[in-house]
């Protein structure tokens, strides 16, 4: 008997999102597919899969996303639904909310970081601050 399966489908709709290391994107990404990013996104990315963000990529926004392997720069805040993994070249400038969250000797981050499933969202955080702050 036959039967239809997918095999190393990289996303649930199969679908990966790629921006070359020579290639500028000013505007927000949402994507239900994986993204890798070598080349510049002056916007946020919202994904429901996971963000590949290479050795050349540059984040001036905020990320969502499932999961997210960071090499590059990010200037802005990471949401991450289940592990961030910071490589030894990554560079982040500001908060993360993650559940799990790897760093390698030499990835950096500045900002605050909440871990755990219980882990209040960004935007909540960021609301706070807003009634308190003025």
């Amino acid at each position: 008997m036959l039967s239809k399966k997918k095999e190393n489908s990289p996303a649930p709709n199969g679908s990966i999102n790629v921006i070359g290391s020579d290639t500028t994107i000013e505007g927000d990404i949402v994507s239900q597919g994986d993204v890798r990013i070598d080349g510049t996104l002056i916007g946020s990315i919202k994904t429901s899969s996971k963000l590949v963000l290479g050795v050349s990529g540059k984040i001036e926004g905020n990320i969502v996303a499932k999961s997210a392997d960071i090499s590059g720069k990010v200037q802005g805040n990471a949401e991450v639904s289940e592990i961030l993994y910071l490589k030894s070249t990554s560079r982040i400038f500001g908060d993360i909310l993650t559940d799990k969250l790897v760093v390698e000797s030499g990835g950096e981050f500045n900002g605050k970081c909440q871990m755990g499933k219980t882990a209040i969202p960004i935007d909540s955080l960021n609301k706070g601050k807003e009634a308190v702050g003025g």
